[in-house]
């Protein structure tokens, strides 16, 4: 099983010959691609972006490539990422599984482009007519309220209904009065700029401990939240229960993890109401199914995180598009600079807070690699712990 059949007969799809990385850079973050292209000129893009570890990302999806891919059928899908998951042995963490995601992404792009239909189709077909986002990293500037207001009715006036924001500046551990008393000021302030029927998620970036994190969720109450999300370090997992059994509002998490294995104690601790893969780091489409599937049995709805391109947004719809229990996606597309769109070239439109479902066979997306040629990664990084963060101007 860890060595790659040549003997078992391929499909017309051919065997892999060819894998590429490329990276571009932006003013968010650089963003990494796998491009895989079989023997019959097929070829399937995934995302192996990571927030600040493009270069290990790419270097091992090369690697990969040597160990497990070339001469393998892109439609062995399950055989191919067991091989990376366990053939590597050491299984890879976040960069691991961020390239089994964006493997996984490319073989079942090469699938639908070989079959003539798009992603959703081959994952279990449609089950809506339209895919709900919401806008994240709208608010950048003054941490004042006066500034947040006035930045989630501009979100709001281009058609989203539902907007995430992390209120608590460089906060950690536990929040001082004064600290406390402007985050809970900023989400006021939102809520009376946006209305009661514009959704409101709050993002806690795993940051409090389980006192801090109670506080918090009992302020948030009157300004009807929609989920609180990752209030807690997942080192305290089984701590999650205290505070969901403190507070009326949903408690969310997951984009940590990267396989149904990693999931498992947040499944066995009922550590959260909404679980948040993350298509380009939980191991693709192979593995996504699988969690939303556990999540379903466990009474919990999918609505999956996306802090990267596109590129992720678009491949991720057609996820959002096959999961009966899927909520809603996160976007930060409408931030990006306009050469990212023509890097990649057949992203999805958001209009009025949703997005279609695609109709192009595969993704649907391919990569210009001549723009990518143009922006070059710029290896920026910015952390959340320290003050001013929100200004990504780093």
């Amino acid at each position: 099983m860890f060595t790659v059949n040549h003997t078992r007969p391929a499909t017309g799809a051919g065997r892999i010959s060819k894998v590429e990385t490329l990276s571009l850079g932006t003013s968010w973050r650089d963003f990494s691609y796998v491009r895989i292209t079989t023997s019959e000129g097929l070829s399937g893009v995934g995302e192996i972006t990571h927030p600040y570890r493009g270069v290990e990302t790419c270097a091992l999806a090369r690697g990969m490539a040597e160990r497990h891919l070339i001469g393998a059928d892109p439609f062995d899908t399950e055989e191919i990422w067991l091989r990376m998951y366990q053939g590597d042995f050491l299984r890879g963490g976040d960069v691991g599984g961020i390239v089994v995601s964006g493997v996984d992404q490319a073989l079942h792009d090469i699938q639908g482009k070989y079959l003539g239909v798009p992603v959703y189709r081959l994952i279990g077909g449609a089950c809506r007519d339209e895919v709900p986002v919401y806008a994240n990293g709208w608010y950048t500037g003054a941490r004042t309220p006066e500034r947040f207001a006035e930045l989630a009715r501009e979100t709001v006036a281009r058609g989203y209904s539902a907007l995430k924001l992390d209120p608590f500046g460089a906060g950690s551990g536990e929040l001082s009065r004064s600290e406390r008393r402007l985050s809970i000021d900023l989400i006021a302030a939102v809520r009376e700029a946006v209305g009661p029927e514009v959704e409101l998620f709050v993002e806690g970036h795993a940051r409090f401990v389980v006192h801090e994190a109670v506080k918090i969720a009992e302020a948030l109450e009157p300004y009807d939240i929609g989920w609180f999300e990752e209030p807690l370090p997942w080192t305290h997992i089984t701590r999650y229960p205290d505070v969901r059994a403190r507070t009326s509002i949903p408690i969310s998490g997951g984009e940590h993890f990267h396989n149904r294995y990693e999931y498992a104690p947040l499944f066995e601790n009922n550590a959260v109401n909404i679980v948040q893969p993350d298509l380009s780091m939980v191991g693709g489409y192979t593995e996504m199914r699988k969690i939303a599937a556990l999540a379903e049995m466990h009474s919990m709805v999918v609505a999956p995180h996306n802090s990267n391109s596109p590129f992720c947004t678009t491949a991720t719809v057609h996820a959002a598009a096959a999961t009966p229990n899927f909520k809603i996606l996160e976007t930060f597309d409408s931030l990006l600079e306009p050469y990212v769109f023509e890097a990649l070239r057949g992203c999805l439109p958001i209009r009025n807070g949703r997005a279609p479902l695609p109709t192009a066979p595969g993704i649907g997306i391919e990569l210009d690699d001549d723009v990518f040629a143009e922006h070059p990664p710029t290896g920026g990084f910015w952390n959340m712990f320290v003050p001013g963060w929100e200004l990504r101007n780093r």
